[in-house]
């Protein structure tokens, strides 16, 4: 099968249009003084179309430059090297075709680099850009590569890059392991404040990998990042990591909204503004925006709103329901206000309400949201019981984290 490469010529031209010059440089922007890692190697390189430096290159051609280093081949995450195939949709491996490489699919027969896609590569390179909540693929993609390369004695580098809902902010209950899947395979809250290097060192010096397995981790950091930052603040170029994921905007509701999956309301997929939008035939639009506003939730507001899902759930069926609009995003609890709107739905919609069970439970770590919502329990007691997995959490994170305030 051979891949396209028609939306990473796209994205370039998209790079030249910001004036701005990066205040931020990523890892890829600084192997430059990292070239003692990949000198004579074989390299192999989970990456996307998100994995380009702060002068329009991607990272393929920046090796492919580097004198003395060979590629052996590519593996590429959920929705593909070009990040165009949908969520949860299988992707084949095949051939890249500039460059003519072998890309292993890591989201088809395999989530895990088997020792047959390694036999011929000495490094690992892993260049992603994440979102920062806990059910985002690609950490696990991730994991389960330095697995795979603790196991086969290779070498795991990270090329870093920012967290781009900030690296200060932490919500959210921690994932009860009995819940782990692919939206969620390690003991983290939802929305966890790290970087995806912070997160390699984590999961690494944890001993989460499967066996208690440890990596040969490298991580090359950035420069210039500060954990307050939000992505837009890096001036970097935001390139959407997945079909669903367009702008930051997206990316600061999405902890919360995308709790919706686990229900039969649209989070908006199949429409230009998914998860800033929800809703579903049977909701009056209007009444549910008083319910919503009336929670003075911090940081958002509620608006009416229709729209006609174009893909996913109600496909071409006008869908009635709110819009989200952030006010301060400093103030915002994504995760929190997305249980409290999920709540209120199912208060004034029972009979048309309906869980996708198992989806929502993997969502949310725990059954016992759900649970509470269900049998109109105290929420309040319930977020009250993540308190102390999250303090134990936070005071391990510390070891982990890279970057200054």
């Amino acid at each position: 099968m051979r891949l396209a490469k028609a939306s990473i010529a796209l994205i370039v031209s998209i790079a030249f249009v910001s004036g701005c010059k990066a205040s931020v440089k990523t890892g890829l922007d600084n192997i430059g003084s990292h070239k003692y890692l990949f000198y004579g190697q074989r390299i192999g390189i989970i990456t996307n179309h998100t994995a380009y430096n702060n002068e329009s290159r991607h990272i393929v051609d920046i090796f492919k430059n580097m004198g003395n280093v060979t590629i052996s081949a590519l593996f590429s995450p959920e929705h593909g090297l070009y990040g165009m195939e949908q969520a949860g949709r299988k992707i084949d491996s095949g051939i890249e075709s500039v460059h003519e490489l072998s890309v292993y699919s890591l989201y088809g027969n395999t989530r895990k680099p088997t020792r047959q896609m390694l036999k011929n590569i000495d490094v690992l390179v892993f260049d992603i850009q994440d979102i920062g909540a806990r059910f985002y693929t690609y950490i696990y993609t991730m994991s389960l590569a330095m697995e795979a390369a603790a196991e086969s004695g290779i070498r795991f580098v990270v090329l870093d890059r920012p967290n781009p809902i900030n690296g200060l902010e932490v919500e959210g209950n921690i994932l009860e392991p009995k819940f782990a899947s692919f939206v969620g395979l390690h003991k983290i809250p939802v929305r966890h404040g790290m970087t995806v290097g912070e997160l390699a060192g984590m999961f690494n010096g944890e001993r989460w990998l499967a066996g208690g397995v440890k990596a040969d981790l490298v991580v090359v950091p950035m420069k210039g990042w500060r954990r307050r930052m939000w992505y837009d603040q890096t001036r970097l170029l935001f390139r959407k990591p997945s079909p669903n994921m367009p702008d930051l905007e997206t990316a600061t509701v999405y902890p919360g909204l995308c709790l919706l999956e686990g229900t039969n309301v649209s989070e908006g997929r199949g429409t230009a503004t998914p998860f800033r939008q929800f809703g579903a035939p049977w909701i009056v639009p209007e009444n549910l925006t008083a319910r919503l506003n009336k929670l003075n939730l911090l940081g958002v507001r509620f608006e009416p709103v229709s729209f006609t899902p174009g893909r996913s759930k109600y496909q071409k069926q006008k869908c009635r329901g709110v819009k989200a609009i952030v006010t301060k995003r400093d103030a915002l609890k994504p995760f929190w206000s997305g249980v409290l709107i999920i709540n209120e739905i199912y208060r004034m919609y029972p009979d048309a309400f309906q869980w996708k069970v198992a989806h929502f439970d993997r969502l949310c770590g725990t059954s016992a949201i759900r649970e509470a919502i269900t049998t109109q329990s105290s929420l309040e007691k319930v977020r009250g019981s993540w308190k102390a997995g999250l303090k134990t959490f936070l005071q391990s994170r510390k070891k982990y984290l890279i970057y200054p305030n």
